[in-house]
Parts: C-alpha cells; sequence; structure tokens
C-alpha cells in the first residue's frame, strides 16, 4: 500500500499530517518542484495546493503515478 503526501502552502497542507500524509509545505514554485522530485517511490497519491499545481505544471500531468489531486479552494 502506498502512503499519500501533501504538497503545498503550509498553512494549507500541514492538516494533512493529522491524517497521516508525509507533509512537504512549499510556499513558491521552487519549492513545489523540489518537493516534487524528493517523493519517496512508495508515494501513491499526491494532494497538491492549487498553486502548487500550477507550479508543477505539465510535470504531474504528464505522469500515470503518482495519482496527483488538487486541493479545492
Amino acid at each position: 500500500m502506498g502512503r499519500v503526501a501533501a504538497i503545498g502552502e503550509r498553512v494549507a497542507v500541514q492538516g494533512f499530517a493529522l491524517g497521516g500524509a508525509v507533509v512537504y509545505p512549499a510556499d513558491d514554485a521552487a519549492a513545489v518542484r523540489d518537493a516534487w522530485r524528493q517523493l519517496p517511490p512508495d508515494v501513491a497519491v499526491v494532494i497538491v495546493t492549487r498553486a502548487a499545481a500550477r507550479a508543477l505544471g505539465d510535470d504531474a500531468r504528464a505522469r500515470r503515478w503518482p495519482l496527483v489531486t488538487e486541493v479545492p479552494e
């Protein structure tokens, strides 16, 4: 079974840690891309904020794994 990760602004993703997600606070586009590259291979689902999704652009959509979902604002 894979893990869940969350990438985005600290205030928006920190609560996901309570549910067991690995949280990668990233307050700017460079930090988002760094977090994306650091994801461990056992991450199956990545929750991203809208800003993080914009920063990742096609990188997140081009891959079939992990599943990426955007948090609605």
